[in-house]
């Protein structure tokens, strides 16, 4: 890789833009970010060049990326909320790819994810697949990454799902608990977008996991990894978001949405494929069992403090 070039991560402050960052700087890439959280705390310093998103200033935003070579986009968000919605990111996402032609950027790798489609009824993976569409028809080189789930400490899914289960003296699953998901770790996520950033061949790779769960069995493993005994119990659909709901409340957040039970429901984040990542969730949370699920990761703290980093420190 020639270490002259300039990669743009979105998000570099953030979760998995974090992890492709340090891996770029380990290179000896030049690195620039764009992102909302300016003054995020961070562990990069004066290591890269930091530039604000600019989705309503389409000329900064070019400018912005400027004699970059690479673009890791890892900007989406998880729910519609009053601050933030699906649609208004999918928007701003079509400038993004719009000011890249026009800066000239030549190779986009893309975060998108498991099984997007136009036509899906939900619409965080029907907004996905509009994303893939519009980058597959805008000309720049590009590789697109599918993860079902990413884990790592700084992550929300697993994180509070031990949370629960180290606070909650019973804990429902959704219906059967059948479905399925295969998470990826987030280093092995970024090792996998940097390595596709040094090629140039037109691709859709569905980046998940080497280990493969049922919802039943990813909660059976991380009760048997934090060593509390909840009882577990199967739960309709709509009971188990109301729940969710009551719990949000008290902690002042979004647990989990009606579109992201149907999906997970849905076997959505779940693909025929070969694995991307080597490290297995079971032998992470082990080793970091004694903070997993120790302090709630709120989606909506992190969105209303721009200061605070993602990761929760522990001592």
């Amino acid at each position: 890789m020639d270490t002259h070039e300039i990669h743009t991560v979105t998000g570099a402050f953030g979760f998995s833009g974090k992890y492709i960052t340090r891996r770029l700087l380990d290179s000896g890439i030049k690195v620039r970010t764009l992102t909302n959280s300016l003054k995020r705390e961070n562990e990069f310093g004066d290591k890269i060049e930091i530039h604000s998103f600019n989705f309503d200033y389409p000329e900064k935003l070019a400018e912005s990326l400027r004699e970059t070579t690479v673009l890791y986009n890892t900007y989406w968000v998880r729910f519609n909320h009053s601050d933030f919605k699906h649609s208004v990111a999918v928007e701003n996402t079509l400038r993004l790819f719009e000011a890249a032609k026009k800066a000239g950027v030549k190779r986009i790798v893309h975060t998108s994810i498991t099984n997007p489609s136009e036509n899906s009824p939900l619409e965080y993976f029907s907004g996905k697949a509009r994303l893939e569409k519009a980058l597959m028809e805008s000309g720049i080189s590009y590789c697109i990454l599918r993860p079902a789930v990413l884990f790592g400490i700084e992550d929300i899914l697993i994180n509070n799902i031990a949370w629960m289960v180290r606070k909650l003296p019973v804990l429902g699953i959704f219906g059967d608990g059948n479905y399925k998901l295969q998470p990826i770790f987030v280093d092995d996520f970024a090792a996998l977008a940097v390595e596709e950033g040094k090629k140039s061949e037109n691709k859709i790779i569905n980046a998940i996991g080497c280990e493969t769960f049922t919802y039943k069995e990813l909660i059976k493993e991380i009760v048997k990894i934090t060593g509390e005994k909840p009882l577990i119990i199967s739960v309709s659909p709509a009971l188990g978001f109301w729940a969710a709901s009551i719990i949000g409340k008290f902690v002042g957040d979004v647990i989990i949405t009606k579109e992201e039970i149907k999906g997970l429901m849905s076997d959505l984040l779940y693909t025929e494929s070969p694995p991307q990542g080597k490290t297995k969730l079971t032998e992470w949370a082990k080793e970091n069992a004694s903070i997993l699920g120790v302090h709630y990761a709120s989606e909506l703290s992190r969105r209303k403090d721009r200061t605070k980093s993602y990761y929760i420190k522990t001592e």
